[in-house]
């Protein structure tokens, strides 16, 4: 007996998966930022104890620390999600990226415009 062949996917079928995928990153990857930014209240009033004539405390700097590291997770995704036109830049950004990393193996096809 042959089994049925499922039926071909229309072009519209694949276009709405295709968004449904996007809409899912986006609430994900929003969600996340979210979540990472709850984590920095308290941060500015930690910065400006120094500048306040305070010390800070083994637990304080440990604290500050880790919301720094938190934060810089984020940097590059937050300005390539923040910045117009981020959809048109992103494979330059990505081939800049990849040049610096070849740069730093020593591979000499990386220096094509440098």
């Amino acid at each position: 007996m042959a089994v049925a062949s499922p039926a071909p996917i229309g072009i519209l079928t694949r276009m709405r998966l295709l968004f449904n995928a996007a809409r899912r990153l986006h609430e994900r990857e929003k969600s996340r930022i979210r979540g990472e930014i709850a984590q920095v209240p308290g941060l500015m009033a930690l910065l400006m104890k120094p500048r306040n004539g305070q010390k800070w405390t083994r637990a304080e700097r440990a604290e500050l620390r880790s919301q720094l590291r938190r934060l810089s997770r984020l940097g590059l995704y937050l300005a390539t999600a923040a910045l117009p036109g981020t959809s048109l830049t992103l494979p330059l950004l990505a081939w800049w990226l990849d040049r610096r990393q070849r740069r730093r193996e020593g591979d000499p096809s990386s220096s094509m415009t440098s």
